[in-house]
């Protein structure tokens, strides 16, 4: 039985996350089939984005998040949810961060940056980073996570992979995104 130090897991970013991966047994078989769907995936970034807005589009509890300034968005900021429509500049800025992170997961190196990468994404959704106006709480993040997880199992699914790469791709998908969750609701803490 490996002895772990529980405390570290709670200060220690590096820790944490050797522990999580070592757990969850992602490693470099996993990252060589995420990076392998990357030229399957890439042309359907724009949908699996639209999808995931038009999910969040449907919800006052989701939707309202996006009408604070988001740091970097320097256009006009709506004042009301029936003035955010899913056409505003705002929204694109926003639909442009979704994007470059799903294309980040599929092509960056699993390295100590992209570990620093995935744990701001969960940290930019509280009060601990970016506009201290957006705080996402942690069911909206949750719901989010679910969907998006559906959402690219429906789209390696239909992919037509061969059995094995598709099972493979599949699980290691659903490795990361456990990771990229615990990389969240870490933030929310007390």
């Amino acid at each position: 039985m490996k002895k772990i130090d529980e405390a570290k897991l709670e200060n220690d970013l590096g820790e944490r996350f050797s522990y999580l991966l070592e757990f969850v047994g992602f490693g470099a078989d996993d990252i060589a089939a995420i990076h392998q769907a990357a030229p399957l995936l890439a042309p359907l970034v724009p949908s699996l984005v639209d999808a995931v807005y038009n999910q969040l589009h449907k919800y006052t509890a989701t939707w309202r998040h996006f009408l604070p300034r988001q740091a970097g968005y320097d256009g006009a900021i709506p004042q009301n949810l029936e003035e955010l429509t899913m056409d505003h500049p705002q929204i694109a800025f926003r639909k442009q961060h979704l994007s470059r992170y799903l294309v980040n997961l599929v092509t960056k190196p699993y390295d100590g940056k992209m570990l620093e990468y995935l744990d701001m994404v969960g940290k930019i959704h509280t009060a601990k980073a970016g506009n201290r106006e957006i705080v996402v709480p942690l069911v909206q993040m949750n719901a989010l996570m679910g969907f998006v997880s559906d959402a690219l199992v429906a789209t390696i699914l239909n992919l037509k992979l061969d059995r094995e790469t598709e099972v493979k791709t599949l699980r290691a998908f659903n490795k990361l995104l456990w990771l990229q969750n615990d990389l969240i609701t870490r933030h929310y803490a007390a």
